[in-house]
């Protein structure tokens, strides 16, 4: 197996730490925190972060110019901690990501984009239709990349202390663009997490990853799609993309499938009797996990290391199946053919509560966050084999619940 089909042993990786890149010589984040506890009102903790803006290459002129007259956003604290990728099932969510319109909208996109698509996808090899799923899930197709201040929110959710640190590098890095001259204070808009633009870059991804369509000047991920299609397929490239290879195949089960292991390469799948669902061949070489999203009754899939990168993007399974798919039928590649049954998602209560009981046997390493990952569902396997329950699909149920709690 290749590294990035290991199981994930924390299910709460954070999609913006992931997003981001390191900024070099931001200074101890110790200070930082100290900076922000002596720190009596908002001005004083932005006055506090100036040593690692200095230590960035930021000068105090542009300092100075980007805090004036900064003040906390009030909404901040109203917006919800989790993602709805997160907290729904993953066909619920797929059913609001890959609509009939979004699908129709895509093709339409790549149509009009085809000479960047084409030039981002000869440079990096990621296929068009990944490049325009991800701008659809991410922006309606560059039509809403938000219009808060980035700098005002990255601001508040540092001084508010959630995931600090975090916060406080991506401000750090804002900066950073503002003294290279990559974008203007007026252009600095972007959701209420601090993601910019079209592709919802956080600052430190735009330094790392936005690349412009034909060279010559900054990127520009607000205004043109071409920098965006551009710099999304460098964020892939960079983050591991294996030209040529699926992120996701549907598959067909063989009868009596054991459910024995999840992770195999594509040769040991072949001699299970595994097929695609649409006739099609399985790749020659790699690797490649088990997904059954609605547990055995519902659509089988399996995901390969592209799956992965595209959660370098965004944590969530839920997420990586719905650009995957978008993909897919952006293509006129119709998936999946196998329909969706009716599932109940646990609660995220239920689903912590599972993570401890799943811990206390050994089987389960991450954090309790109520979250189902690749961690949650492998355990999840692994004690439906020690247990007995057949199908071992890997699928959190109440019933799994209730064998975990003795009932």
């Amino acid at each position: 197996m290749t590294r990035r089909l290991e199981p994930i042993l924390c299910a709460s990786i954070d999609r913006r730490r992931l997003l981001s890149a390191s900024i070099h010589a931001v200074g101890p984040l110790w200070l930082l925190a100290g900076a922000r506890a002596k720190a009596d009102s908002f001005e004083a903790f932005l006055q506090g972060l100036w040593p690692s803006a200095q230590a960035a290459g930021v000068s105090r002129e542009t300092f100075d110019a980007a805090i004036a007259g900064l003040a906390p956003d009030p909404s901040i604290s109203t917006k919800p901690r989790a993602q709805a990728e997160f907290i729904v099932s993953i066909p619920a969510y797929l059913a609001g990501a890959v609509t009939n319109g979004r699908v129709s909208r895509g093709r339409a996109v790549a149509a009009e984009l085809a000479g960047p698509l084409g030039r981002a996808q000869a440079r990096h090899g990621v296929p068009s239709e990944i490049v325009v799923a991800i701008l659809g899930v991410e922006s309606n197709f560059g039509t809403a990349a938000g219009g808060a201040d980035a700098l005002r929110v990255l601001a508040t959710l540092a001084w508010q202390g959630h995931r600090a640190e975090t916060f406080i590098d991506e401000f750090v890095a804002a900066l950073v663009m503002l003294q290279k001259g990559y974008a203007t204070r007026a252009q600095l808009r972007g959701s209420w997490a601090g993601a910019m633009g079209q592709p919802q870059f956080m600052p430190s991804a735009y330094l790392k990853y936005a690349e412009s369509d034909e060279g010559g000047g900054a990127p520009d991920i607000w205004r043109s799609r071409a920098d965006s299609v551009a710099s999304i397929a460098n964020f892939l490239a960079k983050s591991g993309w294996v030209a040529g290879l699926p992120a996701v195949i549907e598959v067909r089960l063989p009868e009596g499938f054991a459910y024995a292991a999840f992770d195999l390469d594509f040769a040991r799948w072949r001699q299970l009797g595994v097929t695609r669902a649409d006739g099609g061949a399985l790749p020659a070489s790699g690797a490649a996990s088990l997904f059954l999203p609605a547990g055995a009754s519902g659509p089988a899939f399996l995901i390969t290391d592209n799956f992965e990168v595209i959660r370098q993007y965004n944590t969530s399974d839920a997420y990586a199946m719905s650009v995957a798919l978008l993909a897919d039928r952006i293509a006129g590649r119709d998936i999946p053919l196998t329909p969706w049954p009716k599932v109940a998602p646990l609660s995220t209560a239920d689903v912590k509560t599972m993570q401890q009981l799943l811990s206390a046997r050994g089987l389960y390493q991450g954090t309790f966050d109520g979250k189902l990952g690749r961690a949650s569902r492998n355990a999840v396997h692994a004690f439906q084999l020690s247990a007995g329950i057949q199908p071992a699909d890997g699928f959190a149920t109440k019933e799994v619940l209730a064998r975990l709690r003795g009932r």
